[in-house]
């Protein structure tokens, strides 16, 4: 991709190139200068590239002797070449490379041949003719590369790409159309970003100049694969904000000594981890204001089962602006649980008036998990209603691999996007309660303990009444009457095998 998305560019910039039959020959034939004066107006979400560079000089050596340590080292290459804008950092202030050397994951033995099958797999295909569109198109091509990508992790911290509904859905509340356009120079921020889904979908709702996005995650992989989906989405001048580290022991994102605060920020924090080794460290006096609920409690029997979601939710609202906006995937239980970590950060929210609402998802919307999942809207300015939603008959059952998965459709994901944004109580999916009924509620954030119970009457004359009476009377002494009938055959029954025995 950054082959092609150095041709597509270099040809906007100089017609010679994009007129030639050749693009390779015509790059060639420039002069050192003219090549100068390329790299100088070259876009910043383009990678610098040399002609050894390019797949097509290592489609033509891929015949040579060693050409893994070749292919390294044009990796390693283009890595030193852009580093200083596509390098990030690790919470230690390590400086991570746009790339690594692939083929010492390999066998030995077959590293030259690893490396040619990667080259003859991408030297025909090229995305330069798609560079044209925006954020949409690759939504596509990232949603397979990470659910390929992950499908067989397995490993301490659990990596989930977040379906694109649930992305779209946080990001078309937190920045609705009105404001699409109007809001400028914002922060955006996610605790655990993964890849960035959520935050690419934010992005592209604000506009991608308009923000700055800031990361952290502890997985090598998912900041890898965030760097790349920032080159390709125009939002290279917030690499520097990318960090890979532990966000619960180490936050990096530091306004001097205290933590920096976001304009917008979303989750789809882990909701169960083993953290039981940091546990004590977590408690400590450092911690305590920010994790101000508490810590959960190490399960004698599973410590993988650990709630490490309830530290990134109250993480996410230290990191707050006191008008700022979020969005954060919890387990639907967290809405209900009446004791504990749960319930204390729920009143929290609504003692301190600082919730938007509630959308529940439908079972199996993460193919990837069967935990029940809500959205939890967070807004720092809303002193008024709250929209709770139970979407959760929503959606169409299919399946995916060996698992089903629930797909909402566009007009089903519109309609929850509507009646939240418009605060529209719609029977059977949506309600508007003031903080006041949440706290008579029991600070439940459930939206179908404040459905209405509808009972239907109906007219009818003295005598109809009295009929139904009647049949109803004559129905039920025709059961008792069977009943009883029952009864006696029991009876017999139990009867003939006490005398056998």
């Amino acid at each position: 991709m950054l082959n092609d998305k150095f041709t597509y560019e270099t040809k906007q910039i100089e017609p010679k190139l994009a007129s030639s039959d050749n693009w390779e020959q015509a790059f060639v034939a420039l002069s050192d200068d003219e090549r100068e004066m390329l790299a100088m107006q070259l876009p910043a979400d383009a990678a610098q590239l040399k002609q050894e560079h390019f797949i097509s000089t290592l489609f033509a050596q891929q015949n040579e002797a060693d050409f893994a340590k070749l292919f390294d080292d044009t990796l390693r290459d283009i890595a030193m070449l852009n580093s200083d804008t596509f390098s990030v950092m690790t919470d230690s202030g390590e400086k991570v490379a746009l790339f690594e050397p692939i083929s010492e994951y390999v066998t030995v033995s077959k590293r030259d041949n690893f490396c040619r099958a990667i080259i003859n797999s991408i030297a025909e295909f090229s995305f330069e003719r798609i560079f044209t569109q925006k954020y949409d198109f690759y939504a596509v091509i990232f949603e397979y590369l990470i659910k390929d990508y992950n499908s067989n992790s397995g490993g301490k911290y659990a990596e989930y790409y977040t379906p694109h509904a649930v992305a779209r859905i946080m990001a078309s509340i937190l920045v609705p159309k009105d404001l699409q356009g109007k809001i400028s120079n914002v922060s955006c921020y996610d605790p655990s970003a993964g890849s960035g889904t959520l935050l690419m979908n934010v992005a592209h709702a604000i506009g991608e100049s308009r923000c700055s996005i800031f990361t952290q995650d502890i997985s090598k992989k998912s900041s890898n694969l965030l760097r790349l989906n920032l080159i390709l989405n125009n939002l290279v001048h917030s690499i520097p904000n990318v960090i890979e580290g532990d966000t619960m022991r180490y936050p990096h994102h530091k306004d001097g000594a205290t933590l920096k605060q976001f304009d917008y920020i979303v989750s789809n924090p882990p909701f169960k981890l083993d953290f039981s080794e940091i546990h004590e460290e977590l408690e400590g006096k450092e911690h305590q204001k920010r994790f101000f609920a508490g810590v959960p409690k190490v399960p004698a029997q599973a410590k993988d089962k650990m709630a490490i979601y309830l530290l990134f939710l109250q993480h996410i609202i230290h990191s707050l602006k006191a008008d700022g906006k979020a969005a954060v995937v919890v387990p639907t239980g967290f809405i209900t649980a009446q004791s504990g970590i749960d319930k204390k950060i729920r009143q929290h929210l609504v003692d301190n008036k600082m919730l938007a609402g509630v959308v529940s998802m439908p079972s199996n919307i993460f193919a990837t998990t069967g935990t029940n999942v809500s959205i939890l809207f967070l807004d720092a300015s809303n002193k008024g209603d709250v929209v709770l939603v139970d979407a959760s008959n929503l959606g169409t059952k299919v399946k995916e691999g060996k698992n089903q998965k629930t797909v909402l459709s566009a007009t089903e994901e519109q309609q929850i996007i509507d009646v939240f944004n418009q605060k529209e109580a719609l029977d059977d999916l949506s309600v508007v309660v003031g903080y006041g009924d949440i706290v008579a509620k029991n600070y439940s954030l459930s939206a179908g303990q404040y459905f209405e119970v509808k009972v239907e009457y109906t007219d009818i004359t003295p005598e109809q009444f009295k009929e139904n009476m009647g049949n109803y009377s004559s129905n039920l002494e025709s059961m008792f009457e069977k009943s009883r009938e029952l009864e006696s055959v029991i009876k017999n029954q139990l009867a003939g095998l006490k005398y056998e025995n």
